[in-house]
């Protein structure tokens, strides 16, 4: 499938007479906005074909429902039906993510790592919504409580997770499909107690929004596969974040830079 090809199929689904099109050639994106409500979402393109070479016609119906959702949102925004008082979680994105909505709105942000950044974000069961510095003003709500709030909320998430072997290393994954997986790695007691059971070196991939990994990095090969393992995550994602890894230790997480041959053999040196 082309890019074109899925612009027109989009339209069999979202109609021109509700919402107008504008396709970008050049940056490969897709800016839908919805007429009646006045406001509009850039759709990228690339990741979609991707992902319709395996996933075919389910892909289409991921991305038209996750479009009705958005713009529902955004009608109960603009009808001031969204509760301020409601659900506000922690996201995580990449630094190269947009610091200011569609509108120039600043969204509300603050300083994780080298390679993230974490947002805040007003839960609607089926999806979310950004938060902006427009919305905390209209609501007088401080920054410093919509952190606090986040940050509790992120500690109430399940924390299953599943287990795979590689070599005598470990790996846990939480994928629980809430929109939240990622922000897990902000739950400090979870990060505490995994790190209680690790045996190795401790490693925490956020590769994109509905999955975070917890390592049990034992040897070379267990450094090999987290690389792998997280390329594939980042690429398949539907919210990329970062296909770098992070050492956790001390409380902090560093980004893993380095080749595992390297590190290894640093480690023994270091010894």
């Amino acid at each position: 499938m082309k890019a074109l090809e899925l612009v027109r199929v989009l339209k069999t689904k979202l109609s021109e007479e509700i919402y107008t099109y504008d396709y970008n050639r050049e940056t490969n994106k897709l800016r839908l906005t919805h007429k009646e409500i006045g406001k509009g979402i850039d759709i990228s393109i690339p990741p979609i074909l991707a992902k319709y070479e395996t996933k075919k016609d389910q892909v289409i119906e991921e991305v038209v429902y996750t479009i009705h959702q958005t713009f529902q949102a955004m009608e109960k925004e603009k009808a001031g039906e969204i509760d301020p008082a409601s659900s506000i979680f922690p996201v995580i994105r990449s630094t190269s993510f947009p610091l200011k909505s569609n509108e120039g709105n600043k969204f509300i942000t603050k300083d994780h790592t080298a390679e993230t950044r974490i947002y805040y974000a007003l839960d609607l069961g089926s999806t979310y919504r950004l938060l902006d510095e427009k919305m905390l003003a209209a609501w007088n709500i401080r920054e410093t409580e919509i952190r606090e709030r986040a940050l509790f909320q992120v500690r109430n998430l399940e924390t299953n997770y599943k287990k795979d072997y590689v070599s005598e290393n470990t790996f846990y994954f939480f994928n629980n499909n809430d929109g939240y997986d990622a922000s897990r790695m902000l739950n400090e007691s979870l990060l505490r107690d995994m790190k209680k059971i690790i045996v190795g070196d401790m490693t925490v991939s956020v590769p994109h929004q509905d999955v975070m990994i917890i390592g049990d990095i034992r040897n070379e090969t267990g450094y090999d596969v987290l690389a792998q393992m997280t390329m594939h995550f980042f690429t398949v994602g539907t919210v990329p974040i970062t296909s770098l890894s992070f050492i956790y230790e001390n409380g902090d997480l560093e980004p893993i830079f380095i080749m595992a041959k390297n590190r290894v053999t640093k480690e023994k040196e270091d010894k």
